[in-house]
Order: C-alpha cells, then sequence, then structure tokens
C-alpha cells in the first residue's frame, strides 16, 4: 500500500464473495468485456427499462500508483463525442443495483425499484439517466472488494489517494472529455469530502449528498460514546474474491480510544483543501450524517459553493426527478459548460420544520444561519420544570436514577407567539455523578403541538406499521424526530482551536474520569435545526442516562450507554445550566 498509515491499521479477513450472479446482482459475473445494453431492456424484474442503448466497458482494469489494480464499471452514451465522468466511490458492489438486499430495502422504504434501471450502484447516480444526457458514469469496486486486489481500507488517505488515480486515469481516456465529478449519498458522500482534497487535476465538480466527515467524531465515537454496531453493519460490505483483508474499525476501537491515534487523524476530513466547485446536500434529520455534513460544509475551502437543507431522507431525495434533473443542471454548468444560469442560484437554502404538513422549503439565504438569527439561552427552572429567560440566583438540583425509569428529566417551554429558530443549538449542563466516574448523558429537544403531543414526521414514503415499530425507538434516519446531542462526561475536554461559543468542539485527546461530588461542566453540542413553533405550542428540553434516539436504521442496535449510580443535574448561580436556541429575529 502506498499510505504509511496503513501500518497502525488492523485489520481482519474480508467476507466471501459470492460469484453467483445474484447476491451481487445479475451482472456481477466477473468478465472484462465491451457490451452494449439495448434500448428496452429490462435489466431484471421491477426495474425500469432501459430508455436508450447504453455501452457498457465491464470489469474495466484500472492500475493504481502501487500496482495495484481494481476494477470499475463504466456505462457510456452511444456518441462520438467526448463526455464528462460521474463517478461512485463506495465498497457497495459496483453491479449490485439488482442485488436482493438493495431491493428490500427500498421495497421497506416504500421507494420501490420502478425508479431506476437496475444499472444503480447503491446510493449512486443511475447510468441509464446520465447517459441519456451526455455523461459516462463509473462504478469501480475499491482496493479489496470483489475481484480487485489490494486490502480494503474505509475512508482516509488510502481511498484518497485511489480515487485521484482512478479521476486522473479517467482523464486520459479517449472517450472523456478530461472533466469528472463525484457524487453520491452516505459513503459516496463521505469519500467525496477525502478524494476531492487530494485536490486530482481533473477533478471538476463534486455533490457530496449527506455524509459524515470525521470516522472519529461521527461514526465511531459520537460524542465520545463508542458504538460498534452500524460499523458492523458497513463491514458485511467488504466482500474478496481474491482473499483480501479488511480494515476493522471495530479493533481499532478498542486499540486507540482516543482521536490522538494516526488511523483516527487519517479519517478527518482536511475540507479546507478542496477547491472545487461544490454543491452539497443535508437535512436536520440524518442522525448519522447531519453533524458531518455541516461541519465540512462550515470549512469547505471552495469558492463556489451551495447547500441545500431538505426536509426528507436522503434516498428518496437523490432519486426523486426534480431534484436529479436540478443536480443535472450543477453538472450542466461544470462539466458541459453549458450557460444555464446555475451561478445565480441562492448560495443556501434551508427548510424549517413545522411538522403536520407545515413544512417550509428551499428558503434562500447568504449563509447558514441565516444573518437574521441571534442565540438565546434559555435556562432551566428545576421548581416548575420549565426554561426561562433568566437565570437562578440559588442552585437547586434535580436527581434521576440512570437507567431506571424515567432516568431522565426535562424541561418545557410555551411560545406566546410565532417563533421560528435555524441555526445550531447547544446544552451547557453542569452534572455530577453519585456512586460511579463517569456519565454518558443524552439530549432531545423536541416540538409539541398545543396539546402537548410530542411530534415527529417519517422522512421516507414508508408510513406503515412495520415502519412505526421500526422507529418508534430507533431507526432515527427514517423518522425526525427532534434535535438530538450526546456526551461522555470524562470526554468533555473542549478544543480550544475548534470550539466556538455557537459550537462546542471535543479534543477527545484525554479522558478525564470524575471526582465524587466534582460538578462538570458539559458543552453538549446539538444537531443543527430548522423548526417552527405557533403560538401555544412548546418546546421540551430532555437530558437523559438513556439513549433517546435509537438506532440509526432497523435491525442495529443503538449505542450502550456506561451509565450507573445517580445523576445529579445543577441549575443555579455558579451552575447555571442553559439551553441556547439560534432564534430567528424577523
Amino acid at each position: 500500500m502506498t499510505v504509511d498509515v496503513t501500518k497502525e491499521m488492523q485489520f481482519s479477513d474480508a467476507f466471501a464473495y459470492i460469484d453467483d450472479g445474484v447476491e451481487h446482482g445479475v451482472l456481477s459475473p466477473f468478465e472484462t468485456k465491451t457490451i452494449v445494453l439495448k434500448k428496452g431492456t429490462q435489466i431484471a424484474p421491477g426495474f425500469k427499462p432501459l430508455a436508450a442503448d447504453i455501452r457498457m466497458l465491464k470489469d474495466t482494469p484500472v492500475k493504481l500508483r502501487d500496482g495495484v489494480t481494481i476494477y470499475t464499471d463504466i456505462y457510456l452514451p452511444i456518441t462520438d463525442e467526448e463526455v464528462p465522468t460521474l463517478i461512485a466511490w463506495s465498497p457497495y458492489g459496483k453491479s449490485a443495483g439488482t442485488a436482493p438486499r438493495y431491493k428490500n430495502l427500498f421495497n421497506m422504504l416504500g421507494m420501490g425499484n420502478q425508479w431506476n434501471s437496475g444499472l444503480t450502484k447503491f446510493e449512486a447516480p443511475d447510468p441509464a439517466y446520465w447517459t441519456q444526457h451526455g455523461y459516462a458514469v463509473a462504478n469501480p469496486d475499491m482496493r479489496g472488494i470483489a475481484h480487485s486486489s489490494g486490502d480494503t481500507t474505509m475512508l482516509g488517505s488510502q481511498e484518497a489517494q485511489d480515487g485521484y488515480d482512478l479521476i486522473e486515469w479517467i482523464a486520459q481516456q479517449e472517450w472523456s472529455n478530461g472533466r469528472t465529478a463525484l457524487t453520491g449519498t452516505s459513503y459516496l458522500a463521505w469519500s467525496q469530502w477525502f478524494i476531492a482534497a487530494e485536490m486530482p487535476p481533473h477533478l471538476t465538480a463534486i455533490n457530496p449528498t449527506e455524509g459524515l466527515s470525521d470516522g472519529y467524531r461521527d461514526l465511531a465515537f459520537i460524542g465520545g460514546i463508542p458504538d460498534k454496531h452500524f460499523i458492523e453493519r458497513l463491514a458485511v460490505n467488504h466482500v474478496s474474491a481474491t482473499k483480501a483483508k479488511r480494515e476493522d474499525l471495530t479493533k481499532e476501537m478498542d486499540v486507540n480510544p482516543l482521536v490522538t491515534a494516526p488511523v483516527w487523524q487519517d479519517k478527518i476530513a482536511d475540507t479546507n483543501k478542496i477547491n472545487v466547485p461544490a454543491f452539497v446536500i443535508g437535512s436536520y434529520s440524518n442522525t448519522l450524517h447531519t453533524m458531518g455534513t455541516f461541519r465540512a460544509w462550515r470549512t469547505l475551502g471552495s469558492e463556489e459553493k451551495w447547500l441545500r437543507i431538505h426536509d426528507r431522507q436522503e434516498w428518496p431525495y437523490y432519486y426523486d426527478q426534480d431534484n436529479t434533473e436540478e443536480l443535472r443542471r450543477f453538472f450542466d454548468h461544470y462539466l458541459l459548460d453549458q450557460d444555464n444560469g446555475w451561478e445565480k442560484t441562492a448560495q443556501v437554502r434551508y427548510t424549517t420544520i413545522g411538522f403536520q404538513g407545515r413544512n417550509q422549503t428551499d428558503i434562500p439565504a447568504m449563509n447558514f444561519p441565516p444573518a437574521e438569527v441571534t442565540n438565546q439561552s434559555f435556562y432551566l427552572n428545576p421548581m416548575t420544570r420549565t426554561l426561562q429567560k433568566q437565570a437562578a440566583e440559588q442552585d437547586v438540583t434535580v436527581k434521576y436514577v440512570a437507567g431506571d425509569n424515567p432516568g431522565r428529566v426535562s424541561f418545557l417551554t410555551t411560545f406566546e407567539q410565532p417563533t421560528t429558530m435555524v441555526g445550531y443549538p447547544k446544552v451547557k449542563l453542569y452534572m455530577e455523578a453519585e456512586g460511579y466516574d463517569d456519565m454518558d448523558v443524552f439530549i432531545m429537544v423536541q416540538k409539541l403541538d398545543k396539546y402537548a403531543n410530542i411530534l415527529s414526521e417519517f422522512v421516507v414514503p414508508n408510513h406503515g406499521a412495520a415502519l412505526q415499530d421500526f422507529t418508534q425507538e430507533g431507526a432515527s434516519a427514517l423518522r425526525y424526530k427532534g434535535v438530538w446531542g450526546r456526551l461522555r462526561a470524562s470526554m468533555r475536554h473542549l478544543d480550544d482551536q475548534l470550539s466556538t461559543d455557537e459550537i462546542p468542539a471535543y479534543s477527545f485527546d484525554r479522558v478525564e474520569k470524575l471526582a465524587p461530588k466534582e460538578v462538570a461542566m458539559l458543552d453538549i453540542v446539538l444537531s443543527p435545526m430548522g423548526m417552527t413553533f405557533d403560538a401555544g405550542e412548546s418546546l421540551r428540553l430532555v437530558i437523559s442516562s438513556k439513549n433517546e434516539l435509537g438506532s440509526v436504521m432497523p435491525g442495529t442496535p443503538g449505542a450502550a450507554p456506561d451509565n450507573k449510580g445517580v445523576h445529579v443535574l445543577h441549575t443555579g448561580g455558579e451552575y447555571a445550566s442553559y439551553l441556547q436556541l439560534p432564534i430567528f429575529e424577523k
């Protein structure tokens, strides 16, 4: 491998690649060849027939700088003209668009499969659409995946350099116009931050659609609380036909629990180095991706950058016909030199969540949060369990038994007039632990209607009973339940270089256990928000010893807290705990 940090990584055997033409899609059997997929072809039952002929360069070998060969499928329009290329970089199987696991997933979400051709790599652009409009689509199997040689790493500089090499290889092909772009959601957005920061000369634009940007803070140790479950879910995609090894992040979590380890430093994207036009897509509701997407946007070095904040889950957003057409305007402008007015698009378009069909989308602004926003403090009153504008002069404590029922404490405020919040909330809490030397604190900020009912909303098309079951205490990426945050008290040390009063950031370079009767200040970063309240509606702050948000996706457990004893919340005097909210001043 070409990157020194791989010597610091922990590896396990990759999972076996099942080469039966079913498990990894009907086009997965390995053979380097060129074929023409004819108009009207249905790749598999249930998928959209092709609307035009497509030339497919199947299992095309690409040699990387260290001699490793990866294989990519390339879809081309039938034309003699040179074309730009969209690249979908991930470990998810270049031919797996018809794989049963993905068909079942989209059926569960209520999307079905008729929206795409079956050539679509998971979370990637549909080649059938893009080739019709003058683009090539490259679906690589990254290092160590399927028949690609080498050992698989997960995010970081090795993937970034491999992506760089693929971009530069594509630019030299006789069918290429020398321009490329990265696009896709989730892992395909994560990888864009890293590849683009390598500054490949022939990378023209990027479109990260909801993806974390820091493997430690956004995935392995959110709030300093370890969570291996979703990583284990991702790891099953690391399948190899060559007996490759795969980087094992769960082992690395055990060996290197602090962010100072080289393997974690390598998984922090340096987005300030990105200098190509970027169309960034985010939402408030994606509990895996929201924090990293907004952080990357804030530090993005691109002079030409746009942010659109929507109110859906990333997959129904990305494959929506109107949204695909808008993305094509962005790519047409930069990859095909079309004078289509894209540059006049508002730099930021944000959403406010009203619930019950009262969301407002595509509100234009110059930045996020908008200039009209001011941060206001709401102090905790333990006597009335309310939030108030003034801090109490005397400290009064509230206690709850960690992990017991209710194992939480909450505070309310009811608005007398319509109120809008847009931006970055946080809580500053003064807490101690009785009977233990640490505590995991979970925060929720919820909206209540005028009858005090807690509001939430689905962000996927399926609203059926099964999804109700999955999302009631989990599957948080599929149902928006409000603002959230979490922090392990022993990991509370703030990073002086990165932290601001508005957005706390932690160093994660030390463990500071709690001494008996020590009152710790917990400055807890919360997920970005856009939310509206009518007169008579309320906001509820929940401080809990339990993971109220639950898991990210169905079938995957959420983070398990390490809590014992009693949590003590201080509220006044020198320990004036408060919730800070971004209030839009009209």
